[in-house]
């Protein structure tokens, strides 16, 4: 039996990029797949008074089951209202929907906002897949994300081995023949720990630490004059702190030249139109840095709580960073 989104206690994204456009900042938009990302999310959000988009991707409904997770948003609803927020802006987003079957199944399934990601079909087809995912959802007052241009990166079954700026010169007609509420572009973020090879950046030669290319503002600027006002989406927009990559590898991990998004290019993107960050790989460096040094540590213990609390206090902390530092997204309930 189908359920609807306001059920559950959730939002759409509409009235709050709609406020981050005005208001030159972005939603965060935090991928989760377990309880211990959930709890984080709910906490860093309340704490920070911030809207926030709690996004599952494809693979994560296979991890952890599709109702498994329908019911986790609507106890993160619930939770943070416990923790003292009388009214939280929490949208339930499914993150790279693939098929129009996908996007169906979680609109029906209590999701209150989908993307539909045709990027890597041929342009016409993209339009097509994109139009017929939001009649849909539009029907339902489901918001929906879509794609134009294409991300590199590996990001569960969404890889590409190199990117396609969007051509600013195709957003009006995609936008409107379309009827889609905000538009994922690609203007050099990528997905994954590894988002850029090394001969794509510099090294500093202070530190010998790869210092990854910029980000195409240009590109970004002139979709703004093209669609002023509307909501622009960066994906694949962690910023791998090197201090979480540092630790996992002092803690036995290995993950050399680990490199992703300076983040003052993130803060610069969330003044301008851009009003939702994808964040996924932060969030598991976090947790991982968190969990090996434990082990390290405390080679006796084995209760999983002793471990998993400090992942999510480590992911709260990045989660509370990202809301205040870099999107702006504080004090905005």
């Amino acid at each position: 039996m189908a359920v609807s989104y306001k059920e559950l206690g959730l939002v759409n994204t509409k009235e709050m990029f709609a406020k981050a456009v005005k208001g030159g900042y972005a939603i965060p938009a935090f991928n989760f797949n377990t309880m211990e990302q959930m709890q984080a999310i709910v906490q860093a959000a309340v704490k920070q008074k911030s809207p926030v988009i709690m996004q599952v991707s494809k693979g994560a409904r296979n991890y952890a089951n599709g109702t498994i997770l329908r019911y986790m948003a609507q106890g993160a609803v619930e939770y943070a209202k416990e923790l003292g927020c009388a009214n939280p802006q929490i949208v339930l987003h499914l993150d790279h929907g693939d098929s129009f079957e996908l996007c169906k199944d979680c609109i029906d399934n209590g999701f209150s906002s989908v993307m539909i990601d045709g990027s890597a079909l041929p342009y016409e087809d993209n339009i097509a897949l994109t139009k017929k995912v939001v009649e849909y959802a539009h029907a339902h007052d489901v918001t929906v994300e879509a794609e134009l241009g294409v991300l590199a990166g590996v990001e569960d079954e969404v890889q590409a081995e190199e990117s396609h700026y969007t051509k600013p010169e195709e957003v009006i007609d995609f936008a409107t023949r379309t009827g889609c509420d905000s538009l994922a572009i690609s203007i050099g973020t990528s997905h994954g720990a590894y988002k850029f090879k090394p001969e794509q950046c510099t090294r500093d030669p202070k530190t010998g630490k790869l210092v990854p290319p910029p980000l195409a503002f240009d590109v970004l600027h002139a979709i703004e004059k093209k669609l002023p006002g509307f909501p622009i989406v960066l994906h694949g927009s962690s910023s791998v702190p090197q201090d979480e990559v540092d630790t996992i590898n002092a803690h036995g991990g290995k993950l050399p030249d680990a490199v992703g998004i300076p983040e003052e290019q993130l803060r610069e993107a969330s003044k301008s139109a851009v009003c939702k960050i994808n964040i996924d790989s932060d969030s598991r460096l976090a947790m991982t840095a968190a969990i090996r040094k434990y082990f390290d540590e405390h080679p006796e213990h084995f209760d999983p709580r002793q471990y998993l609390k400090p992942a999510r206090e480590n992911m709260q902390k990045m989660y509370e960073h990202k809301i205040v530092d870099v999107l702006g997204s504080n004090n905005k309930l």
